[in-house]
């Protein structure tokens, strides 16, 4: 009896080892800052198609997971699911939601930050890390309409994508909230060098926005742009983004993890499956 009782002690005891080391292994990521993230396991949703992230996919053109992820942002900041992320002193300087209308709010996502495909299947929170292996977080910048037209012909400068402009191409901008088209029969009027692959435009003559939300583009309006930190401090080519942010105080980055956010949207919005409208990519991008 006595050797029955050792065996299965130990039998217990190991499988409980084994338990706790997987769910060890099973639990981190290290981004691509060098650092060791926890991974929430029971993440799991299903996707009825590939969504398009590798293989520079997302600095090309318009792809799928673009739309997702972008839609993801917006949803964030029009639902009013953002006000419970704003920082301790925007909170005590008052600024506590989207001060615009839903109408004026859009979402920006450069395509070097969509480095994966998430595939045909079931999916979980290392598949969102492998797209997305930065630490970002969510942020707000506003500005007027001819601000964002700037952002987006800017980010736009590199195209059309090929092997010399792959690196400049990761600041072209998937969206949500807004239609536009990038003429690249019309040459980029480069004005002052911005970083090692950039410039800033000197003109505007290659992006037009067709709409808002449905709506008529307004160049004097104002604009609530849901981003990333890292554009909202003017990564790539958003030098516009971080000076419309250092114009307007309410301008702030929350502390909402990106990759947090899509699986709220994903959850809540889409219930945990992905299905149309995300089988192909939705004509809110125009490359001529």
């Amino acid at each position: 009896m006595n050797a029955l009782r050792k065996t299965l002690i130990f039998a217990l005891a190991f499988c409980l080892c084994c338990s706790l080391a997987a769910t060890t292994y099973a639990r981190t990521f290290i981004d691509a800052h060098g650092n060791e993230i926890e991974l929430d396991d029971s993440l799991e949703a299903y996707a009825n198609f590939v969504l398009y992230g590798a293989d520079n996919a997302a600095r090309k053109g318009e792809t799928n997971l673009g739309d997702l992820w972008a839609d993801a942002l917006r949803w964030f900041a029009a639902s009013g699911t953002m006000n419970e992320y704003f920082e301790e002193d925007d909170v005590a300087a008052g600024n506590t939601e989207i001060a615009v209308d839903a109408d004026h709010i859009v979402a920006l996502w450069n395509g070097g930050n969509l480095r994966a495909d998430v595939a045909e299947g079931k999916f979980g929170a290392e598949q969102l890390a492998e797209v997305l292996p930065y630490p970002n977080k969510v942020a707000v910048v506003y500005m007027s309409g001819a601000q964002l037209l700037e952002v987006l012909e800017a980010a736009s400068q590199a195209l059309p994508y090929c092997e010399d402009t792959a690196a400049a191409c990761a600041s072209f901008m998937q969206v949500s909230g807004l239609k536009y088209a990038v003429d690249t029969t019309k040459e980029y009027d480069k004005g002052e060098a911005y970083g090692d692959n950039w410039f800033k435009a000197a003109s505007l003559n290659r992006v037009t926005i067709e709409e808002v939300n449905g709506k008529p583009f307004d160049a004097e309006a104002t604009y609530a742009v849901i981003t990333s930190n890292a554009n909202f401090n003017g990564m790539d080519s958003s030098y516009m983004l971080k000076a419309a942010a250092e114009e307007n105080e309410k301008s702030t980055i929350t502390t909402a993890v990106v990759r947090d956010v899509i699986w709220l949207y994903i959850a809540g919005e889409l219930n945990n499956v992905i299905d149309d409208p995300y089988a192909d990519a939705q004509g809110r991008i125009t490359i001529k």
